[in-house]
């Protein structure tokens, strides 16, 4: 009752501004955002809880991920890679201060790998990490990375925005281990941190030491608002100036029915961007029954993934065949994709000794039922309406589906223990897929170790992730990634749903709101508001 009631003034609010014209927001030199919880303590080498948007605001990498997927040089100007592929020598930027004015060079690259490196095991998931075997400083302004072997993601993981960033060495703890905390977020990006207030906001000030273009804006404030449904109401009451982030309730910026309502109306302009990750389930390999291959073909015959991404993604996330979408490099393999056909599922089943003895009940094989939990986020209420779906999908085959929605610290317990039948999991997007996703295969920290432990060839998936992560020779770079891919989309172990992306609502007056390279950066550096 007490949500009906907030939809019904939600909605009101929208009318009536609707008929009032769009309500304008602050219009001094702040832009006004806002997110669900406070940014963290924004440790360039370290996880949760920083939040990555803001941890790109301040830091920046020696390689930037582009328009396109093609690669800009940053805060390195240019570089040159041995002919063995092991040694890579940057050229630094010159001129270029932390926002402290301590200078950027040379000595303070190799300060920040070499705490990350302090901190390895935390980062062993990234096979970048585990490649390096020295960092030099050749002069002020050259940095050079050996490596163990030729690794050839080497410049797209020195794009990402964790860990491998650069932090003021007056930012430094004492003793140098940042993986202990640092003192203060000081980085050389075109944002500086200046205040927190816990449950309450963040603000940030342009950088005026910014060695690029500075940003339009004095000041972003982001507020915290928890709610998606909240967060739509700030911005029709003009509380914040812009929405921008993923879409659907629960773990996105609004709900994707809100965007769509936003889209219908006057005196507003949305966008969404072109696919950014995979919105896809794990299926547990391991543990029964989805360790039988039959019952994981059936689950991804069964479930009417057309329907979903009508009436959940309500068109704003295109339908996934495939674990990484067909954009992304080595991903464009022609695989066929499992086309609901219910049908088909259930002559599977039939085949495999799963009978049912009743046309209402369950299926049952030597006495055991067909049943399994699927695992979400209890209160991403988009989770929640999938696993729904997959629920009612699946008991038409005669599958219990068991629903488990849990804490997010529960939920990620999960994920690494296997306990699990099917579990979300997005992929991560660029400039991580899909060697980065890959990589992390080979580690029980993510479901997808798990997902994938009970498959007869793991090994040699894995001996072909560390095979493909080192390979110099582009065709047989290329011939890998198809045997491994393949062979994931064969055994059934992931259910991709849709292709996720981002999406922006402002006002006309706010300019330059464009789309970042990767899902986490936000350039609100090129954002102005039209006097």
């Amino acid at each position: 009752m007490k949500r009906a009631v907030f939809y019904l003034l939600s909605a009101a609010v929208l009318v009536a501004s609707a008929m009032l014209g769009p309500v304008r927001a602050d219009l001094g030199d702040t832009l006004n955002y806002s997110w669900a919880a406070n940014v963290g303590p924004l440790n360039p080498h370290a996880y949760s809880p920083s939040q990555m948007f803001a941890q790109a605001m301040v830091y920046e990498p020696l390689v930037r991920y582009g328009e396109g997927g093609g690669l800009e040089p940053w805060l390195a100007e240019s570089w040159d890679i041995s002919a063995d592929g092991r040694t890579y020598t940057f050229h630094l930027r010159k001129g270029v201060t932390f926002s402290d004015g301590t200078p950027f060079d040379a000595a303070a690259a190799k300060k920040n790998f070499d705490a990350v490196l302090l901190n390895s095991q935390r980062h062993n998931w990234l096979e970048f990490i585990n490649q390096i075997a020295d960092t030099v400083a050749v002069d002020e302004h050259t940095f050079q990375l050996v490596l163990k072997n030729a690794y050839y993601p080497t410049l797209q993981e020195l794009c990402l925005i964790r860990p491998m960033r650069f932090l003021s060495p007056s930012g430094f703890p004492e003793d140098g281990n940042t993986g202990k905390g640092i003192k203060a977020p000081i980085g050389t990006g075109p944002w500086v941190l200046a205040e927190t207030r816990k449950g309450e906001h963040d603000l940030f000030v342009a950088n005026e030491r910014y060695w690029g273009n500075k940003p339009k804006f004095k000041r972003l404030l982001v507020k915290v608002i928890p709610d998606s449904d909240g967060r739509a109401v700030a911005f029709q009451t003009g509380q914040i100036d812009l929405i921008f982030g993923s879409g659907g309730h629960g773990s996105g910026q609004i709900g994707i029915d809100t965007f769509n309502r936003f889209a219908s109306m006057p005196g507003i302009e949305t966008a969404i961007s072109a696919p950014q990750a995979t919105r896809v389930l794990a299926i547990n390999s391991n543990l029964f029954p989805t360790s039988d291959l039959a019952v994981r073909q059936a689950i991804l015959y069964g479930v009417n993934k057309a329907a979903m991404v009508k009436h959940i993604f309500l068109g704003v996330e295109p339908m996934a065949d495939t674990l990484f979408s067909p954009d992304m490099p080595y991903c464009d393999l022609g695989l066929a994709p499992f086309a609901h056909d219910q049908q088909k599922a259930a002559a599977l089943l039939d085949e495999a000794g799963w009978k049912q003895e009743k046309e209402a009940g369950y299926r049952t094989r030597d006495g055991r039922e067909l049943a399994f939990d699927v695992c979400f986020v209890g209160n991403d209420s988009l989770q929640k309406s999938v696993a729904e779906v997959i629920q009612g999908d699946l008991k038409r085959l005669g599958i219990r589906v068991r629903l488990v929605g849990e804490e997010m610290d529960s939920f990620l317990t999960r994920q690494k223990s296997g306990e699990f039948g099917m579990i979300f999991g997005d992929t991560w997007g660029a400039p991580y897929d899909p060697h980065s996703f890959c990589s992390s295969m080979r580690k029980p920290a993510h479901a997808d170790y798990q997902a994938q432990i009970g498959l007869p060839m793991k090994e040699e998936i894995d001996r072909k992730i560390s095979e493909v992560l080192v390979s110099v020779d582009e065709e047989k770079r290329q011939e890998l990634y198809r045997d491994i891919l393949t062979t994931l989309h064969e055994q059934a172990v992931y259910l991709p749903l849709s292709y996720m992306t981002n999406i922006t609502v402002h006002r006309p007056e706010l300019k330059g709101v464009t789309f970042g390279p990767t899902k986490y950066e936000f350039p609100f550096e090129l954002m102005s508001r039209e006097r």
